[in-house]
């Protein structure tokens, strides 16, 4: 068994779920809309500024997750982006299952200690 045959398999699998086709359907709508593609670059550079804020802490954590979910609110007011968020937060979740059964397997930790 060669691994990166299996390695090509798996991104094939990837590309080949629903969890992948759905978000990129859903951002391809979100980026064929000008305003709405805007809008989420402004959420994503806030998204960063938050967490840049949170680790050198400018900003305690309540003030943090406020101010995530008044960004988020305005965000999930556009059904499109709406739908987009949550494309993309199914994905990445399956992302961080995959990412953990590998991990898990060769016992990263114990490879990084």
């Amino acid at each position: 068994m060669n691994v990166y045959d299996q390695a090509h398999s798996l991104v094939t699998a990837i590309k080949g779920s629903e969890e992948y086709k759905r978000y990129v359907a859903a951002e391809e709508k979100v980026n064929s809309n000008e305003a709405l593609s805007a809008m989420l670059k402004d959420y994503r550079q806030k998204q960063m500024e938050l967490q840049r804020k949170q680790m050198t802490g400018e900003m305690d954590q309540q003030d943090l997750m406020n101010a995530a979910q008044e960004i988020y609110a305005i965000m999930v007011q556009d059904p499109t982006t709406a739908d987009f968020l949550q494309c993309e937060m199914r994905f990445t979740m399956m992302m961080q299952d995959v990412y953990k059964i590998i991990g898990d397997v060769i016992d990263i930790e114990k490879m990084l200690g």
